[in-house]
């Protein structure tokens, strides 16, 4: 009885181990999403244009030369 029980507390902290390690990995994780959830609006921002264009785009002009 003795032994399955110290094989019991064996298992239970190798899991609270486990569970605190996977804990900090997805705190690391969330903090990494909202680094890059930041990064992603802000260049959103820069990419919206202040103001309409006066003229339509033409896509042509847009080509690249090796075309």
């Amino acid at each position: 009885m003795e032994d399955r029980l110290t094989e019991l507390e064996i298992k239970i902290n190798l899991t609270e181990d486990i569970v605190e390690e996977l804990n900090r990995t997805i705190y690391r994780q969330q903090q990494q999403i909202d680094l890059l959830q930041h990064q992603l609006r802000h260049l959103f921002q820069q990419m919206q244009p202040d103001s309409e264009p006066a003229e339509p785009r033409n896509l042509r002009d847009e080509i690249p030369p090796h075309y």
